[in-house]
Formats: structure tokens, C-alpha cells, sequence
């Protein structure tokens, strides 16, 4: 993707920019805010934190005035200090979609569709805001383009407020951009983690099966189970060829039946397996399996029965408990394979990632990103960019029409490359499986 790099968008002048986090919480957020917010005081530009993503925003209007303290504050100088290498999120989170009834370029202009939009936007307009500097994932990254597009159908005279947008992932699922900051730091967290599993393992003979974060891709399960030295990674990349099957299933309201792409689990199940049966043969009887989080959307759907979906339509994976699922289906194929009984305990790891301590490469990384939101704005006369970075920290900004289809308002997902060097990585370190 080549990133636009040339000027010359809205020259106005901006007096003042919100900063706004949406979605799960990043290692090195606060080096993004805080290096963001002290470039904008330099310039003499005044800077205001909304807080908790759009939650407050969308509860705007006549008798709900926006509320300093609560749902904003200002931040100045004083309240920046030392703050780059800090932990969590200084103005907090939330995953609330205004945009969630958008899901064509026609309903940009359906007043009942929009009504979130419109309300977030008169919010941010009530508080005097020039330019929004949103940070998030690619469902926030949605919402800031939809942002940017519903101003089109405002009514004349409407207040123009710019935006840019910072990628936030520790999936590192970016398209745009090779690493977004916080990854290192999460991958080492978790590899941490999977290290200690290993010496457990070691000990007590058994077996680990480690579910990570990695919704959409693998680039945060396959980075900690070779920083963590685990025996085999599985993500959902990997749900191809023998590992792929197709399920039709009527939905019972409307009589309608739908064909999805599921895993073929006991193929699946039957790998690892095989991975066991492998590290058994060379004196090893304990391991760590790494299965990434997003696994769980392709379980056939007898497993998905009754579990809830988001604003953004994902499930709630945290009810699916996809390692102790494993664990049950992967020690009895192993004791009807070996007619041998192996411990393999399923846990969930993710959250204690998510505002670990930031990595220097992080803080480097969030610092220059958050720096290049106010370049973007200020010196670039940008609206509607990503803030990304190239080589060692080189700034460059790309288009949303770029990364968001624009008949579709949807998001390209970067998936891991099937053979890709990074993959072959991955299959290299793991054990060598003999089937």
C-alpha cells in the first residue's frame, strides 16, 4: 500500500483538538496521548481528553451537556508530566460504535441511521473542537471515516472538525502500517507467561494449551509462542486446506440457511495431537500449545449456542473458553490414540498484556505516532489520514479511503501469509511434526 504523503488539505487554522482511545487497551497508549497532547500546547493549540472512548459523546444533547471531570478533561502541561512510560490508558476506553447503524455509503445520509454520528459530532462542536485525533483499532478507525463522512450531510453552516487517526492493536492486524505500538510489548508479556507455563509443564509431564488475543489474525499468538519458545501455534490463518470444513446451518426464525467456513476440529485436534505423539518420541512429555482467540469464530456452531455479540457483531470469545474446550477434545484423542492419559489444562492469557509496562521500541513507536497526529494536523493540513510510520520511526499518512472500502465502509484485515518468511518462521521453531 503506498502511503500519501503530500500536503495540502483544509489550511484553517486549529485552536483546539480532542484526543479520543476507543476499544481494548495497548501498551504505550499513554505515550501516544500525552507526546499527541504536548506537541498541540507547543503550538498554543488547547487539547481536551475525552474520556472513555464515545460513550460520553453519544449521550449528548439540550439537557445532557458534556461535563468536565466526567466526560472531559483539559490537559495541559502540568497533567502530561512523566506520563509517556505510564501504564493504562490516561483518559480511559470504552467499545461503543456510533457508527454501528452505518453500513452503507446510503445510510450516511439516513438521519435515523446517523443520529450517533451527528450526536458525537454536535458533542465535540459544543466543546469548541477544531480537529479529532481518534486512536483506536480498525472498528475505531471505521467510526473516525464515518465521522469525517456524516459531516457531509450536516446541515449548512455546520461546524467542520478535521480528523486523523492513530492505529491501535496489540493484534498488530494493521493494514497500512508493519507494527502498531504496543505488539512488543504485548507478545513479550505473553511469552513471558508461556515460558513459565513451559517450566510447569516440564515438571509435572503435562501439557499447556494457551488461548491468546488475535481476533482477526495470528501476529500476536505466532510472536509470543516463538518468543516463548512454545510447541506449536495455531491461528486463524491456519484454518485452511485439511484444516477447513464447511458447516450449513437454517436460522430458525426465518427459515433462511447459511454456509460458513468452520474448522475441521478433529483434524485439528488430531494435529496436535500428532504434535504430542512427536515430543513424546524424543523424551519431551510436556509442552505448551498456542491457540490465537479468534479460532473461536470458526468452532462449528453446536459450541456457539447462546453466546452474545457486541456493537460490532464479534462474539464474546471470553464465554467461549476455546483452550478448555481444546483441553477436554485433546486429551481424549490422545488417551484413544495412545491408550495413555496426559494432563492438558486450557487457560485463557490476554488481559495481563494489555497495560503492561510499555517496551522502549512502544514508547519510541506510540511517541512518534502521537507526534505525527500533530504534524498531520498542523503542519500537513490533513483530514481523514492514518498516522503510520515506515523504516526507523519515518512518518507517513495514509489515506482512509485507502485502508476503509468505500463501498463497503469495511476494513481489510492483514492476515499472516501462508508461507510468508514470518510463517516459516513460526513452523521452524515449533516442533516438527512426523504424521
Amino acid at each position: 500500500m503506498t502511503a500519501q504523503n503530500q500536503g495540502g488539505g483544509d489550511p484553517s487554522p486549529i485552536r483546539r483538538v480532542a484526543i479520543l482511545f476507543a476499544g481494548g487497551p495497548a501498551p504505550a497508549a499513554n505515550a501516544v496521548i500525552s507526546t499527541a497532547a504536548a506537541s498541540f500546547l507547543r503550538r498554543g493549540i488547547s487539547v481536551v481528553g475525552i474520556l472513555n472512548g464515545y460513550s460520553n459523546l453519544v449521550e449528548f444533547g439540550p439537557d445532557r451537556p458534556l461535563v468536565e471531570g466526567k466526560d472531559y478533561i483539559t490537559i495541559d502541561a502540568q497533567r502530561l508530566r512523566r506520563t509517556r512510560n505510564s501504564r493504562g490508558i490516561m483518559i480511559g476506553t470504552a467499545r461503543t460504535n456510533p457508527g454501528k447503524h452505518v453500513n452503507h455509503p446510503d445510510d450516511l445520509a439516513n438521519p435515523e441511521k446517523n443520529a450517533p454520528l451527528r450526536t458525537a459530532h454536535a458533542a465535540l462542536a459544543s466543546l469548541g473542537v477544531d480537529a479529532l485525533v481518534s486512536i483506536g483499532g480498525d472498528d475505531t478507525l471505521k467510526s473516525a471515516n464515518k465521522f469525517r463522512l456524516v459531516q457531509k450531510h450536516l446541515g449548512e453552516g455546520s461546524r467542520h472538525i478535521r480528523v486523523v487517526h492513530v492505529p491501535k492493536t496489540i493484534d498488530n492486524d494493521y493494514l497500512g502500517i508493519d507494527f502498531t505500538f504496543g505488539y512488543f510489548t504485548a507478545v513479550e508479556t505473553l511469552a513471558g507467561e508461556i515460558r513459565n507455563l513451559l517450566a510447569d509443564a516440564e515438571a509435572t509431564r503435562a501439557y499447556y494449551l494457551a488461548e491468546t488475543m488475535g481476533r482477526s489474525a495470528g501476529w500476536l499468538a505466532y510472536g509470543a509462542a516463538m518468543a516463548g519458545e512454545a510447541s506449536l501455534v495455531l491461528s486463524v490463518e491456519d484454518v485452511a486446506g485439511r484444516f477447513e470444513s464447511q458447516e450449513t446451518t437454517t436460522d430458525p426464525n426465518t427459515g433462511e440457511s447459511r454456509t460458513r467456513k468452520i474448522m475441521n476440529l478433529p483434524e485439528v485436534v488430531r494435529h496436535i495431537v500428532s504434535a504430542m505423539r512427536t515430543r513424546e518420541r524424543e523424551g519431551k512429555e510436556f509442552g505448551v500449545i498456542v491457540l490465537a482467540e479468534g479460532l473461536a469464530e470458526f468452532l462449528p456452531s453446536e459450541y456457539l449456542q447462546g453466546i452474545p455479540r457486541d456493537d460490532h457483531g464479534h462474539i464474546s470469545i471470553a464465554q467461549v473458553d476455546l483452550g478448555r474446550t481444546f483441553s477436554r477434545l485433546v486429551s481424549e484423542q490422545f488417551k484413544q490414540e495412545t491408550g495413555k492419559s496426559r494432563k492438558v489444562t486450557g487457560l485463557q492469557l490476554g488481559y495481563e498484556s494489555r497495560c503492561a509496562a510499555p517496551h522502549a521500541f512502544d514508547v519510541l513507536l506510540g511517541s512518534q505516532l502521537g507526534v505525527g497526529a500533530y504534524r498531520a494536523l498542523v503542519e500537513e493540513h490533513r483530514d481523514g489520514v492514518m498516522i503510520s510510520v515506515a523504516g526507523q520511526l519515518d512518518l507517513n499518512y495514509v489515506d482512509f479511503d485507502q485502508l476503509v472500502d468505500p463501498k463497503t465502509l469495511i476494513t481489510v484485515v492483514r492476515f499472516i501469509e501462508q508461507n510468508s518468511d514470518f510463517h516459516r518462521l513460526a513452523r521452524f521453531l515449533e516442533t516438527q511434526i512426523s504424521e
